[in-house]
């Protein structure tokens, strides 16, 4: 791959640009920082003047996927609205689609290692992309009876867990794995047997 250009001020992003598509290419670990550097196109010692080592290049590529992912569960739930129904599984299948445009970011924030407490700015964006989730939790269990009711982490970790399996095990191109229905119905028709657990749908809804 040809050598990119930067201009002052951005290798920083430059260097976090490389890492997504060695990410891509070969994994969260699969690389070291002069591979990074070489992709940039700068020498190894440059890296050293923005990320101390690899795991800090990592959560700062996760950082800005937790940017872009809470932006887009944000307004697939603001698309949803007024119905709290429609909120809700518009956010799963923002899920989806952020997996599949964001492949790069998707690994460093999910698959990496890289724990989302590693720097305040990284548990403060993934704290607001899980709110999103919480929020349409909270407003689709209103209509359930308190002592029914589950807390909305738990009924927004259960359906974020559904999506990420759904991801791993089938919107990936996983090998050897395949399902005769789209990821999108999977999740859709999974969210649907647990809201009608809930008593949210109706039983043939």
């Amino acid at each position: 791959m040809a050598k990119r250009g930067y201009h002052h001020g951005n290798l920083r992003q430059a260097l976090v640009d490389a890492a997504l598509e060695l990410i891509e290419e070969k994994g969260p670990t699969g690389f070291t920082l002069s591979e990074a550097a070489k992709q940039a196109g700068v020498t190894p010692a440059a890296v050293y003047r923005h990320f101390a080592g690899r795991e800090d290049l990592i959560a700062e590529a996760a950082r800005q996927g937790y940017e872009i992912f809470a932006d887009l569960m944000d307004y697939a739930y603001q698309s949803g609205q007024p119905s709290a129904l429609a909120s809700f599984e518009a956010t799963g299948r923002a899920y989806l689609a952020f997996a599949k445009k964001y492949p790069g970011h998707y690994v460093a924030m999910f698959e990496s290692g890289v724990s989302v407490n590693r720097t305040p700015e990284l548990a403060l964006v993934a704290n607001r992309a899980s709110g999103v989730l919480e929020r349409a939790a909270e407003g689709l269990s209103e209509h359930i009876p308190p002592e029914k009711r589950p807390p909305p982490q738990m009924f927004s970790a259960h359906i974020w867990a559904m999506s990420h399996g759904v991801v791993e095990l089938f919107a990936r191109g996983s090998p050897g794995r395949q399902s005769p229905f789209p990821p999108e119905d999977l999740l859709e028709s999974g969210i649907g047997v647990y809201l009608r657990g809930l008593g949210l749908l109706p039983p043939d809804g």
